[in-house]
């Protein structure tokens, strides 16, 4: 048994996003927690807004309104399948479920019933909660695989690698025509 950080998603009232977390920051502070939970947290993304006048400004948007990301450490336990085969649980803590549970515009833990879910790497990098640096095997020249978004299962020749980004290029054969086009490490693989 083991300890890991992992992302849970906690729904709050709507509007009540900043509220949650300033309290539950103040909650891990006073209760001495701050080993447990390492960060809170709610995704926001610049937009432009145009005023009544016609004047633009840029303001922050929440990216997922009712939801509060929370970093917590948790006991990782494994367990023998019926396979033969070994998976691992996440343990939360029974007192950091409480005092997040019973955080004042909590509503609840997003997961089946009382069972909180974490997040996978995937989910967390695609969330834009957190960035976990992915390293590519791959080099300027080979050809890759797309696994998600509109051009799933296109093969591309990689034509420049941005590991500050997290960003590649490619060149992919689309109707008879080689097309640029720029993904995230994780929509490549290597074939």
């Amino acid at each position: 048994m083991g300890q890991e950080a992992r992302w849970f998603v906690v729904h709050t009232y709507s509007g009540y996003e900043n509220r949650v977390k300033e309290d539950l920051e103040k909650s891990i502070e006073n209760l001495g927690m701050q080993d447990t939970v390492l960060e809170v947290k709610y995704p926001t993304e610049e937009a432009i807004e145009v005023t009544a006048t016609g004047k633009k400004k840029v303001v922050q948007r929440k990216v997922y309104p009712g939801y509060v990301m929370v970093k917590i450490l948790v006991d990782t336990v494994e367990k023998e399948r019926s396979d033969g085969g070994v998976s691992v649980e996440w343990v939360m803590n029974p007192r950091t479920w409480y005092v997040i549970r019973n955080t004042r515009g909590v509503t609840g833990f997003v997961g089946p019933g009382s069972k909180p879910v974490p997040l996978s790497d995937e989910e967390v990098t695609a969330m834009g909660v957190e960035r976990i640096p992915i390293v590519l095997n791959i080099d300027v020249g080979e050809e890759v695989r797309v696994v998600s978004g509109p051009l799933e299962n296109f093969i591309g020749r990689v034509e420049k690698l941005d590991p500050e980004r997290q960003k590649v290029k490619l060149t992919v054969s689309m109707f008879g025509r080689e097309t640029p086009v720029e993904l995230d490490f994780v929509q490549v693989q290597k074939i």
